[in-house]
């Protein structure tokens, strides 16, 4: 079901006494009355079970940043969906730009980590998106289509409604810059323009997508204001509690 939602992805920061007290600081600030998305924060792994204790409480809920895409067995470092799941968390980031470039992740990888998060109930938020050279080279929308096709549209129709797509110009993460309310839109319509014409315009109209560019409490209400954006997965404005809040009462 097509909802707003406001992700933070903390990536690699923060020690565990800094986690514990900023998802405190966060779910505690939460204008729970006025809200009107739902706020997801992605914890490094040693802290996801203070975020999902935090959700039982409070209107927070907890996400991973990654999945194995085994079952399980002699997979040294690794984290399955069945153990994210023994832990209650409801959502996993999938297919970061930042796994693509540094860990060489492929769609196939992918596609399969999205399949074992589906085994668990859990939703993955699957990130899409190009790199300032394909933009420049006007093929955005051709990497885009490429990314969800090969990584999602193997799932059935009843698979697909859970999940969430979040688009991330790779060119505007952690740069600085940001994709203009137009460019996301644009972006964003065509993602929608893809599911309907492969799950019909029902699953289309129902999917959330998060836009997911360097997004900051200062342009997610202008951002956040397009048809097709209904959110953000934000990044470094996450560990900021002030800005995370101000972001989560843009809509």
């Amino acid at each position: 079901m097509r909802k707003n939602i406001v992700a933070g992805n903390w990536k690699m920061n923060l020690t565990f006494q800094e986690a514990e007290d900023l998802i405190d600081e966060i779910a505690n600030g939460l204008d729970e009355e006025n809200l009107k998305c739902e706020v997801v924060v992605c914890p490094p792994a040693p802290y996801l079970e203070i975020a999902s204790d935090y959700a039982d409480v409070s209107r927070l809920r907890a996400g991973a940043q990654n999945v194995s895409e085994y079952e399980k067995g002699a997979y040294t470092g690794e984290i399955s969906a069945m153990m994210l799941a023994s832990i209650e968390l409801e959502y996993c980031i999938v297919g970061h730009s930042e796994r693509r470039r540094y860990f060489r992740e492929t769609n196939g990888q992918i596609a399969r980590k999205i399949d074992r998060l589906l085994d668990y109930s859990i939703h993955p938020i699957f990130c899409c998106g190009e790199v300032l050279e394909e933009r420049e080279q006007n093929r955005q929308f051709d990497v885009v289509k490429q990314q969800i096709e090969e990584s999602l549209f193997h799932l059935t129709s009843e698979e697909f409604s859970n999940i969430v797509i979040a688009y991330e110009p790779v060119w505007a993460i952690g740069t600085g810059k940001t994709a203009t309310p137009a460019q996301a839109q644009e972006m964003h319509a065509f993602i929608r323009k893809l599911i309907a014409g492969k799950y019909g315009e029902e699953a289309a109209r129902e999917t959330s997508i998060l836009y997911g560019g360097s997004c900051n409490a200062s342009n997610a209400k202008e951002l956040f204001a397009n048809p097709d954006v209904d959110g953000g997965l934000i990044g470094g404005a996450s560990l900021k509690k002030d800005e995370f809040l101000k972001i989560t009462m843009s809509f």
